[in-house]
């Protein structure tokens, strides 16, 4: 028997519960991984919640992303040992996710983990800094060079936004950082941001073209803010959205794109091709400042995890939550 949080629904309300698993109980799959960490994501606490609808079937383990090492194999391609990380693909929301002690996936779901990344500073990583890779790699196959100006970073401290400001700071990028808590200035200069800017500036409708501001930008918030930044970049600048925080709408108009040339590119961290999910972890490994990961994550005991996502839905959690499983495993 192993541990796991555990969804359920009735007709009534949803229970969420923390308690023994049967390993034999565990979904179809190829390969059987034991969980040596997982995290606290947004949208793994929009599921504890029930404040939106993110399980789509019942019974459900959340955790959209674990790391940890096979124990038991069908699939030729993974062996008892390998070291493995998963993000994505609708774990936690179709498939049962890492927050328990074992999980079991198909094995093309499965990435194995890099070299010189342990399976701590993987879920320090975890979908949130996998996520923020993939749009710096969409920015710069648009072309954008740390050499071109500035480049906005909204929810800067959360997890997406604070690895993102990491990683563009470390590959040599001026990083404005957006938040609506001023406590975390200097949080956020440790990262290598070079400004803040109050969210207060980008919440309220604006105009369909701003001053023109930022030569590129990462959005985790969609809806008013990704409509003021794409209003204030720069001609022939580019924005990856890969996020929701502030809303699905999106009350822009054509003028930045027909006037400006500005391209937005939607990034999907879920259901990305495996040639890609791979390119992410390389560049993580190579790219990343591990050395200054260690500040963007606190250790979250399984059985604390249930109170604390609330806290999520409130704007109240910096950086990463990593939730230590088997920490001993890898």
């Amino acid at each position: 028997m192993t541990r796991a949080i555990t969804i359920d629904k009735t007709e009534d309300a949803q229970s969420v519960t923390l308690g023994p698993l049967d390993p034999a109980g565990l979904p179809e799959g190829e390969v059987l991984v034991d969980v040596a960490f997982s995290t606290l994501n947004y949208k793994d606490a929009l599921a504890i919640t029930g404040a939106s609808p993110v399980v789509r079937s019942f019974p459900m383990v959340p955790g959209i992303d674990f790391a940890g090492v096979v124990r038991d194999s069908a699939d030729p391609a993974w062996k008892p040992g390998d070291r493995v990380v998963l993000n994505g693909w609708s774990v936690g929301e179709k498939h049962w996710g890492g927050l328990a002690g074992q999980a079991r996936v198909p094995g093309n779901w499965l990435v194995p983990l890099p070299e010189g990344i342990s399976a701590r500073q993987a879920m320090a990583i975890g979908t949130a800094g996998y996520t923020a890779m993939l749009c710096v790699m969409a920015l710069e196959r648009q072309g954008l060079t740390p050499d071109a100006g500035e480049v906005v970073v909204t929810g800067a401290a959360g997890g997406v936004g604070s690895i993102a400001t990491l990683l563009l700071s470390t590959l040599g990028y001026t990083v404005a950082a957006v938040t609506g808590r001023p406590s975390e200035e200097a949080f956020l200069r440790d990262l290598g941001a070079a400004s803040i800017v109050d969210r207060a500036e980008l919440s309220a409708p604006g105009k369909p073209l701003a001053r023109e501001r930022w030569a590129g930008g990462i959005d985790v918030a969609g809806s008013t803010v990704l409509a003021n930044v794409l209003a204030a970049t720069r001609y022939r600048g580019v924005v990856a959205c890969c996020g929701l925080a502030a809303g699905m709408d999106l009350p822009t108009s054509v003028a930045p794109f027909i006037l400006r040339g500005v391209t937005l590119v939607g990034v999907d961290s879920v259901m990305c091709p495996q040639p890609e999910r791979r390119e992410a972890w390389a560049r993580l490994a190579r790219d990343l400042d591990l050395a200054k990961l260690d500040a963007l994550a606190t250790e979250l005991p399984l059985d604390r995890v249930i109170e604390t996502a609330p806290k999520f839905l409130k704007g109240e959690v910096r950086g990463r939550v990593v939730v230590p499983i088997a920490p001993g495993l890898a």
